[in-house]
């Protein structure tokens, strides 16, 4: 009689874990560069962010904004709990290949879980070929993206790729223009090769800042400062590429938006 008391409650006990696990939440990763990272996440450890970066902040960091119940319930299918964790592992100066060479894609291997999210956003920096300890060429950067989709995939993972983020030039007769090129259809051969979910946010983030107008883009968006305004800026800074909190949110707005758009297609 003991016996069959204590398999009932073994039995009890291991289908109240059972339960507890499958009604998780899902992971939804972030893996890309600077303008995706979180500078007042523990960015610099020991370092004050307010004092030292504000007002830099990556789209990711203001994605955060997206992670409570009524957003999440927008995109229910997806992530299957309205308790979905955001795990940011982007990091200023990181390509495909440095991302991968100091381990942050092996932290989101191993965690990540079927049905997570993987939301990949690289090119600014493979692009930089006059700095090598980044730069990869076109065919490696199409290379490292496949054998992240794939990898994503054989996990039952959900991988998006992203066209990487615009920057604010140049301006030709107020219309913002590409400046990704290659890598930028790069990333759409693979989404075609491997039949990923994608997210054009090259061509969205374009129109965005298109519809602010130049002026108000550079002045508010991007990160171009005036002097004696920010403590961490005291000689001011012109910077066209990383974003103050108005540009990041934006573009955070942009993702969520999509996500939307492919919770109905997936």
């Amino acid at each position: 009689m003991n016996m069959k008391i204590c398999f009932a409650t073994i039995c009890i006990i291991l289908m109240m874990i059972s339960n507890k696990i499958s009604g998780q939440g899902k992971t939804i990763f972030l893996m890309g560069d600077s303008t995706m990272a979180n500078y007042a996440d523990n960015y610099d450890v020991g370092i004050d962010y307010r004092q030292t970066r504000y007002p830099i902040t990556g789209w990711g960091q203001a994605f955060e904004q997206w992670m409570h119940p009524d957003s999440l319930a927008q995109i229910s299918k997806m992530v299957q709990k309205n308790n979905a964790k955001l795990v940011n592992k982007a990091r200023g100066g990181r390509s495909t290949r440095t991302f991968f060479q100091e381990g942050r894609w092996r932290s989101i291997y191993t965690n990540l879980k079927p049905n997570d999210l993987v939301i990949i956003q690289f090119g600014h920096n493979d692009a930089a070929i006059k700095k090598s300890e980044r730069y990869v060429n076109i065919e490696g950067f199409k290379e490292f993206l496949r054998f992240y989709v794939t990898t994503v995939h054989e996990k039952k993972g959900i991988p998006i790729l992203l066209t990487p983020v615009a920057r604010n030039y140049p301006w030709v007769n107020g219309e913002l223009q590409d400046v990704h090129g290659a890598y930028d259809m790069a990333v759409k051969e693979i989404v075609k090769e491997t039949q990923c979910a994608f997210i054009d946010l090259n061509l969205l983030s374009r129109q965005f800042f298109t519809a602010q107008g130049e002026e108000y883009s550079t002045n508010h968006c991007f990160m171009n400062l005036p002097p004696n305004t920010f403590t961490a800026y005291p000689d001011g800074l012109q910077d066209n590429t990383h974003f103050q909190p108005v540009g990041a949110k934006a573009i955070a707005s942009l993702v969520f938006k999509e996500l939307i758009r492919i919770q109905k297609e997936l």
